[in-house]
């Protein structure tokens, strides 16, 4: 049990319809040597009822020298919901492939029944993965499995370090953001593009900048009725370790109409404005609930906002919340660092939107 570890905050009433009577909070897993493996990505495959997981950058052993990287290296991890099955505590596996360590994965959606999609930062090193790749979902009890990069550049012009990924649910096109972390954190070349928001179309091959005008452009997610995308901007941090968090600087979310021009199949967003500040600061990874609710991962934890941009309650966690994901049946599994936490919202159909299953 985990109840002493959360508070849930009431903003307003109707957060009471999310809690329910009774929420239950519980730790999946956490770190003995107190190292980040519980940071990014963070998507829950329903056919296993597993959590895929990627740490935070963690320094590598003296033996394992890669400049290529800054030195540094980042994990994957398969948790196993006890809850959802027969397991009597939840069962971790380390997921490896091919360069993973030159990967430098970040966010993840599931793309099918047996894919998921991470963005791969990359490194200075171009044999090294980076852009999206697609990776197969190994069985119970493999650690190893394949990694096929889906896109890595801009017609031809490498991406920076993408961030965060979503997946339209009807035509399957693949929506990213792409800022400039990776080579303030000393894991990427200097840029070559601003940082900006994409839409891949797979059937086609045409990659497309739909948004812009950000200063660190992170997570993104779409409203459940496909009308609305919703990008954070999480420009308080910087990225280097040598410049400050700022803490006058964005944390915002923006929202975008999606709309498609008569007789067009690409669609155009429009109507930029902020949907919400997030008080807890540096709103990164983001969902939709199948209300339009919209939760953020903060420094203060899981904020949640109605559709009209209101902040209505707070599941405040200590040490923040960086990336997380509905489950079934009202189950959000957060990333908090050196923990993943498993909170159980009872409230009258709260489910997750657009999971992308």
């Amino acid at each position: 049990m985990a109840s002493n570890l959360v508070t849930f905050l009431q903003h307003q009433e109707e957060f009471d319809a999310i809690l329910g009577a009774e929420e239950h909070v519980s730790i999946l897993d956490e770190s003995p040597a107190g190292l980040p493996l519980y940071h990014e990505a963070c998507v829950y495959h329903p056919p296993t009822r597993s959590v895929f997981v990627t740490s935070n950058q963690m320094a590598n052993p003296s033996h394992r020298r890669s400049p290529a990287t800054g030195d540094k290296h980042v994990k994957l991890s398969r948790v196993y919901d006890p809850y959802q099955s027969s397991l009597d505590v939840a069962k971790v596996e380390d997921i490896t492939f091919p360069h993973i360590d030159g990967a430098m994965l970040n966010g993840g959606v599931n793309f099918g029944r047996d894919h998921i999609l991470f963005c791969a930062q990359g490194s200075k090193d171009p044999s090294d993965p980076s852009g999206i790749v697609k990776v197969a979902i190994p069985p119970e009890g493999s650690c190893d499995t394949t990694a096929e990069v889906v896109i890595d550049s801009f017609h031809g012009i490498p991406f920076n370090s993408v961030n965060d990924v979503v997946v339209h649910p009807l035509d399957s096109s693949i929506w990213f953001t792409d800022p400039h972390y990776g080579f303030h954190q000393g894991i990427r070349l200097q840029p070559q593009l601003p940082n900006q928001v994409y839409r891949y179309d797979p059937s086609t091959g045409s990659v497309r900048v739909v948004a812009e005008g950000f200063t660190r452009p992170n997570g993104l997610c779409f409203s459940p009725g496909l009308d609305t995308i919703y990008v954070t901007d999480t420009g308080a941090i910087h990225g280097s370790p040598s410049v400050p968090f700022d803490p006058a600087g964005p944390s915002h979310i923006y929202a975008f109409d999606i709309v498609y021009p008569e007789g067009r199949t690409e669609p155009q967003l429009v109507n930029r404005r902020v949907f919400a500040y997030a008080p807890g600061k540096v709103p990164d990874g983001i969902k939709c609930d199948t209300r339009g609710n919209v939760y953020a991962g903060c420094a203060d934890g899981i904020e949640v906002w109605n559709p009209s941009g209101v902040l209505i309650g707070t599941i405040k966690i200590p040490g923040g919340v960086a990336n997380f994901c509905f489950g079934e049946n009202g189950v959000i599994y957060a990333c908090n660092e050196t923990r993943l936490l498993r909170i159980h919202l009872r409230g009258e159909r709260v489910r997750g939107a657009l999971l992308g299953i």
